[in-house]
């Protein structure tokens, strides 16, 4: 069956499954809940609970101005609980509840409550942001920052986190972020997650977990560490959702358009949800080079500009059968399609020296690309004993298809005569096969008095089939056949244990101690080539947490771990891809996993602020390395090892109210970094400090409106051989509900002043290059989502296999 087929079977089966709820007579409970201030509360978990034995049966959500109601066709004696993070929670005394009920609690203080050792929370700004020993979570549900942003924008504006121009997620200063949905890895390439996380609504997040030195219990892949998306889900009987319209415009119209809905049904829970999303941009690409010959200096100016345009459909659904209260089975299904068409011309002027003459190279590259994939997972969630001892597993399969046309013509000749020119043609044709499965156990015991003992396996195998086929055509005449085309098999399989231990020193100090052992059985054939290189090898990654309670105000936890980052699966391709005629991108089967190894210290003051100290050495660090024939006069780009980086990095965040309706997010951070390695003859020892600070602003205005301003600076920076100038933009957006809180309209504003500029120099042994890069970021977005819920609606929590083979897809 083809993947398109399956998605049409997937979409059709989960909508249908959801297509029913009977209609029931309530019981309304409402309240307001306020603070010991009188100030009313957002967000406040309000629950029914069965006064016998304490089990949850329905609840809601506070309103923006606190107030709640709960629609229930239960009978019964049952209690109401108010709860909410940072305040105690609150039991009302037992009362009956019936069909036709109504009863009105009227305000409900709840107390404030002091910090515990466990976690910090930061309650000064919106997003709301909770601080423990292994993990930073930010709450996006019910923010501003929820409403008409993409997943990819929440993620961009979390602690320490930036997107790069290449979609690549930099967390602290460090790039190669494991990201995640639900607990599960997203196996895609960083374009296709970037696609595909534009097309998620910012609205379907309940929060946002970022784990800068994950534990054991974590794949061992991505040395920056992990970045865990949670997605609302339904626990109570009802429905819930929402569907948007959009679109920006940033010189090109991109729509957007989706619908997600969540059901559950007696021990059914159900979601669904399938989005369209069009990301067009327009590419300035500048780029001078000099060439330095026995005669003198040949300069080269190239403009570029490429129309890109990117088309995704994405659908996810998910079903969880629960036995009882304490095993539950359950399935998602993941199934995507993108096309992307790029558009590019370039021209270059070249100056030689001992003669006035001008040489000139036009060149058109248009290329197409298709990229077909399907997701599936299979879990069980069992608790084994009143203790919580829990016993979860996983079986995933990932299947992708993908192929690429890509056709470039160049045009050459002297001076202004461009009727004379000479031309020939490159075409080139990829395509890819990837298979991945994966299975994994995961045992969890609790031990008592706050320990908790861990273990874990996983198995995962990788097969993956890239063909590229290069043939070549001078003016009229046929395509012949380029030696460079190439067959490349790549096979992975690699098996995992680990264990964790967690405990408390004293009454002031925890810890966290784990280590995860992985075995790897790596094969890349090239079959044009015949050529075959092999990689077994057995890796082990301790990891270290403490935190410590200093006093009442102040807290400092510590944390290290060693991490593997394995190379992208096309990067170990030998393959040779044309920019143009004078700059070509080549593959590297030769290229080693880098290894991170990670400290950090992080002081939490007055649970609002924190300052981290961390540092990183990377090994067989990954690096995109330029090389120059000044024979030729071509330009070679490839993924190569450098012996070691080095990075240290000092972080603050700094949350401020300027007035009740008014907080701000504040971060700065510097960083120091340090690269040393040969690179062919030459020597590169390098190292810049640079630094990042950016103010986030959310307002709750007059007349229902919520604003929110962004603004963010990144300085000067050193990344191998290129030294990335210091660049800064500004965004802003304003949000109005109207149909009491069903109807949003969301309009923002992206790099309002066209000032998010990449600028690089490369000057390094004979390399004297100078890039300019603008990408259309300027624009405007809009949003209209309406929002739709019947039945016993709740907030929601979720759990959705394994984490590290599809993040290097491409």
């Amino acid at each position: 069956m083809k993947i398109s087929t399956q998605l049409f079977v997937a979409v059709f089966s989960f909508f249908l499954g959801i297509s029913h709820l009977a209609a029931k007579e309530f019981a309304h409970i409402s309240g307001r809940v306020a603070d010991e201030k009188g100030e009313f509360l957002p967000f406040a978990n309000v629950a029914l609970m069965d006064a016998k034995s304490g089990a949850l049966l329905t609840g809601a959500v506070s309103a923006e101005d606190g107030t709640f109601l709960i629609e229930s066709a239960l009978s019964g004696e049952v209690r109401l609980m108010v709860s909410s993070i940072g305040f105690e929670t609150f039991q009302s005394e037992p009362f009956e509840i019936k069909p036709g009920l109504n009863k009105d609690f009227g305000i409900i203080q709840i107390k404030e409550e002091a910090n515990s050792l466990s976690e910090v929370t930061i309650r000064a700004t919106r997003p709301e942001i909770i601080v423990e020993a292994d993990k930073t979570t930010v709450n996006i549900e019910g923010t501003v920052m929820a409403e008409g942003n993409t997943a990819l924008d929440v993620i961009s504006r979390s602690p320490g986190v930036y997107v790069d121009e290449n979609n690549n997620i930099v967390l602290n200063g460090r790039s190669g972020v494991l990201v995640m949905i639900n607990d599960r890895q997203t196996y895609m390439s960083a374009n296709d997650l970037a696609s595909f996380l534009r097309s998620m609504p910012a609205d379907n997040i309940k929060s946002i977990e970022i784990i800068n030195n994950p534990s054991s219990r974590f794949d061992a892949e991505g040395g920056a560490g992990v970045i865990n998306i949670v997605l609302k889900k339904n626990n109570i009987d009802g429905i819930f959702g929402n569907a948007h319209v959009g679109g920006m415009y940033n010189g090109i119209y991109g729509p957007n358009a989706g619908v997600s809905v969540n059901v559950k049904k007696g021990k059914w829970t159900n979601q669904a949800s399938l989005n369209y999303n069009e990301f067009n941009f327009l590419n300035e690409l500048d780029i001078e080079r000099n060439f330095q010959l026995d005669q003198g200096i040949s300069n080269f100016q190239q403009r570029s500009d490429i129309g890109m345009y990117n088309r995704s459909f994405f659908f996810n659904g998910a079903s969880d059968y629960e036995f009882n209260k304490n095993h539950s089975v359950g399935f998602n299904v993941q199934a995507s399609q993108y096309n992307g068409e790029d558009l590019g011309k370039s021209l270059t002027e070249i100056n030689n020296p001992g003669t006035e003459d001008l040489f000139f190279l036009r060149s058109n590259n248009d290329s197409e690309s298709h990229n077909k994939r399907l997701f599936g997972n299979f879990h069980y969630v069992g608790i084994l004993d009143s203790l919580g001892t829990k016993l979860t597993s996983d079986i995933d399969f990932t299947k992708m298809v993908s192929s690429s046309t890509s056709l470039l013509s160049n045009s050459n000749w002297i001076n202004e005569d461009e009727n004379l020119s000479a031309r020939d043609f490159i075409l080139t044709l990829n395509d890819m096969d990837y298979s991945i499965f994966t299975a994994k156990v995961d045992f969890i015991r609790p031990l008592g008095k706050g320990r908790v003992l861990e273990a874990g396996l996983k198995g995962s195998w990788v097969k993956s089939d890239n063909n590229l086929d290069l043939s070549r055509a001078i003016e009229e005449e046929p395509f012949q056949p380029d030696p460079n085309s190439n067959r490349f098999i790549y096979e992975e399989n690699v098996l995992a244990a680990y264990t964790s231990y967690k405990s408390k020193f004293s009454e002031k100090v925890s810890f966290q101690a784990g280590l995860r052992t992985e075995y790897s059985d790596i094969t890349g054939t090239s079959v044009t080539l015949d050529q075959i290189n092999k990689q077994r090898y057995i890796d082990f990654f301790p990891s270290l947490y403490v935190q410590q309670k200093v006093n009442k105000d102040y807290q400092i936890i510590y944390n290290a771990n060693r991490r593997i980052s394995r190379p992208n699966y096309r990067l170990l391709n030998p393959f040779i891809y044309y920019i143009d005629p004078l700059t070509t991108e080549v593959g590297n089967p030769h290229l080693r996993p880098q290894y991170a190894h990670n400290f950090e210290m992080n002081h939490v003051l007055k649970g609002a602020y924190q300052f981290t100290l961390g540092y990183s050495m990377t090994t067989d660090v990954f690096q995109q390395i330029f090389t120059q024939d000044e024979e030729s006069r071509t330009t070679t780009t490839f993924t190569d090892n450098l012996d070691k980086s080095h990075v240290f990095n000092v972080r603050a965040m700094i949350p401020v109210e300027i007035r009740p309706w008014w907080n701000t997010s504040n971060m700065l951070q510097l960083t120091n970094s340090k690269w040393k390695s040969m690179i062919g003859d030459a020597l590169l020892d390098v190292s810049q400090t640079s630094f990042m600070i950016r103010s986030q602003h959310t307002m709750n205005l007059p007349g229902g409106f919520k604003a929110e301003l962004m603004g963010m600076y990144i300085g000067p920076a050193q990344y191998g051989q290129a030294t990335i100038k210091g660049f800064g933009w500004v965004d802003a957006g304003v949000t109005k509900s109207f149909m009491k809180e069903k109807l949003t309209l969301t309009v923002n504003g992206t790099d309002l002043f066209a000032t998010q500029i990449i600028r690089a120099d490369v000057q390094f042994d004979k390399i004297d290059t100078q890039f300019r890069q603008y990408r259309s970021t300027q624009g405007v977005r809009f949003t209209l989502r309406y929002k739709f819920a019947r039945g016993e609606s709740f907030r929601v929590a979720s759990r959705s296999g394994s984490t590290e083979e599809r993040d290097r897809l491409d």
